[in-house]
């Protein structure tokens, strides 16, 4: 996590540099979002996406992101997803977006996630599509980026198919990012499935 920690602003600074791609994102997680529930996001970062979903409360690993969540009123927790610092069946549902790619175990945190959450609560996932047109780029120039050079990519179905590994159910899937993020200048709308957008979210329930 050291990467982060030294470059957390430049990190940050990708949003505003692709700002529709980002919102596009964010509108796809608006979908399944449960509205008025309690949530909580696994590795937060520096809140971009906790704070316009109405998250609170977020836990990452690295000291200077969580210092900028701080200051956009985020209650941050030091920590990784692996060994969540939460009591059993907190909250309502957990968020994890563009974090399986740099975890060291993925498994134990979809565990970790089901330990925190209420009975049907949800766990909602966004990565970075692997079989799309932006994660085979990503892939192909992991050497040269800062940040993806050790990430692991996940596809949908890969997300998918874990979830129903633990028990979860009444799976959702939708993505978003048709185009290269910086010629994005619009919010997309999202589509169901995954596979051909940059961007995958999946939702599914605890039972």
């Amino acid at each position: 996590m050291d990467i982060f920690d030294a470059y957390a602003e430049e990190y940050d600074n990708w949003y505003e540099r692709n700002r529709f791609a980002y919102l596009s994102e964010l509108e796809a997680l608006k979908c399944v979002i449960p509205k008025g529930d309690e949530g909580v996001e696994i590795g937060v970062g520096t809140g971009r996406f906790a704070k316009p979903l109405g998250i609170s409360i977020g836990l990452d690993p690295s000291k200077n992101m969580l210092q900028i969540a701080k200051k956009i009123a985020i209650e941050a927790i030091s920590g990784k997803g692996e060994n969540l610092p939460i009591a059993d069946e907190k909250f309502d549902f957990v968020l994890i977006v563009n974090t399986l790619c740099f975890v060291n175990d993925l498994r134990q945190v979809v565990i970790e996630a089901r330990r925190v959450l209420k009975d049907k609560g949800k766990i909602i996932i966004g990565v970075i599509e692997k079989d799309s047109f932006l994660g085979k780029a990503y892939q192909s120039r992991k050497k040269k980026s800062r940040f993806y050079k050790e990430a692991k990519l996940q596809s949908g179905r890969e997300i998918v198919e874990l979830l129903q590994k633990y028990d979860f159910k009444g799976v959702i899937t939708l993505q978003t990012i048709f185009r290269s993020p910086e010629k994005i200048k619009v919010i997309e709308s999202p589509r169901k499935g995954f596979g051909k957008g940059g961007f995958t979210v999946v939702c599914a329930e605890k039972i």
